[in-house]
């Protein structure tokens, strides 16, 4: 069972993969500073409130602090364009070209029949 599970810590997809989540766990850290740090403040200037994460109302005793999830909005949708970008250029990138291979269209039957007659036509004709 020890060597089935360092056969499968072995492959690629999975090195790959937790490559992927660390990379990603630190990307989404940045982003998140990027949002508190920058994005906020400039959104806070045109709203009259320099932090967005304090907006809350409050119905009764419940609290909705919906500025956090105004902030998760953004972090998110920062993130979603970087990963885009990225699939995009990634694509670009790798994009294998097809071989410059000509490929013979098969003919279909009725030109198959047809040239068969015009080479018997003219054998006929050479006659």
């Amino acid at each position: 069972m020890i060597e089935e599970f360092k056969t499968f810590i072995a492959r690629g997809n999975v090195i790959d993969l937790a490559v992927g989540v660390i990379i990603g766990s630190a990307f989404t850290a940045i982003v998140k500073s990027l949002t508190d740090y920058l994005i906020n403040p400039l959104i806070g200037i045109f709203l009259g409130k320099i932090d967005l994460s304090n907006l809350k109302f409050t119905i009764g005793e419940a609290t909705f602090k919906y500025g956090a999830f105004l902030n998760s909005v953004i972090n998110f949708f920062i993130v979603a364009i970087v990963v885009f970008f990225l699939v995009k250029i990634i694509n670009r990138v790798v994009r294998t070209e097809p071989a410059d291979e000509e490929v013979e269209e098969s003919p279909d039957l009725s030109e198959q029949y047809l040239s068969e007659i015009r080479d018997l036509l003219k054998e006929q004709a050479k006659k």
